[in-house]
């Protein structure tokens, strides 16, 4: 009967440690001078981000580009209609978040000419770096509109792509 007991047990903790490695907890804010296609920029991200599972409790992102002469900003949240996926392979969980009605988000955003209205982010966990890697191709206007990168959540340190 005890060695029952203890397989229940250990069943019990690895089904809370895999739960435990779903759930996301993060914010940051992150901005870096670059080059962007040969002209000096600086990108401007802040972030909160708090998943369990496919359950989204609290989403925000705003990316900014600057130039000298004109900028870029775009930001989504809860109330654009976000759904959720988890997955998790090994030691990496992945999040994909996209958007119930893009074309409706967009036209709330005061979008409405006709674009590819499509956005996901995936976020990638390895240990204590989440990688940020968004295709939203014109959520808000009809540029890119997020900066991929990366962010070690114990440091704060974060890592543009380009």
């Amino acid at each position: 009967m005890k060695r029952n007991v203890r397989r229940a047990w250990v069943l019990l903790g690895v089904l809370c440690g895999a739960a435990q490695a779903q759930q996301l907890d993060t914010h940051f804010s992150c901005s870096a001078k670059l080059d962007d296609k040969g002209e000096p920029a600086i990108f401007a991200d802040t972030a909160e981000f708090k998943l369990k599972g496919d359950t989204i409790e609290s989403f925000r992102w705003e990316s900014s580009l600057f130039r000298s002469t004109h900028g870029f900003d775009c930001s989504i949240d809860e109330d654009d209609g976000l759904l959720a996926e988890v997955r998790e392979d090994g030691g990496k969980t992945t999040w994909r978040v996209g958007l119930q009605d893009p074309q409706e988000a967009r036209e709330k955003r005061g979008y409405g000419f006709d674009r590819i209205p499509r956005c996901t982010i995936r976020l990638v966990r390895e240990g204590d770096r989440l990688n940020v890697m968004p295709s939203c191709p014109a959520l808000c206007g009809s540029r890119a509109n997020f900066t991929q990168l990366s962010v070690d959540m114990k440091t704060g340190k974060c890592d543009y792509e380009q």
